[in-house]
């Protein structure tokens, strides 16, 4: 399976679980790619709306370049969403990050398993509030 594919298997998964937990929820097909600042996924329900980067990796951690970062947060402002990071170890469950909460380096963002573990929140606890 392609690094695409299984992201976007990852942003599908994230939908179906806000949708059987009665939130809304949708992908922003050709994030990334367009000229505009837009989430992998946008979830709300009446009180709130999340606006969601997704990272699924096989590996360690997790590097997202700060303009990615940079455009997740330019568009949650705008929109009047809270920017997250969802991020899936291989099998491991789903843990949601705060950017204050990654590492900053000059030209990324990073979460490690161990700190998705440590800081993270899961699915349960991120839609609880």
């Amino acid at each position: 399976m392609s690094r695409k594919s299984k992201g976007i298997g990852f942003e599908r998964e994230l939908i179906h679980l806000f949708w059987a937990n009665s939130w809304c929820a949708v992908r922003v097909a050709g994030s990334g790619s367009s000229k505009y600042p837009s989430p992998d996924v946008l979830a709300g329900n009446n009180l709130r709306k999340i606006a969601i980067e997704c990272k699924n990796t096989s590996e360690k951690a997790v590097y997202i370049p700060k303009r990615e970062i940079n455009e997740l947060v330019k568009f949650s402002k705008l929109f009047g969403a809270e920017p997250w990071v969802a991020v899936k170890f291989g099998k491991e469950k789903i843990y949601f990050i705060t950017i204050e909460d990654m590492k900053e380096t000059n030209s990324s963002y990073s979460a490690s398993n161990e700190l998705s573990k440590q800081k993270g929140l899961l699915f349960d606890e991120l839609i609880k509030y």
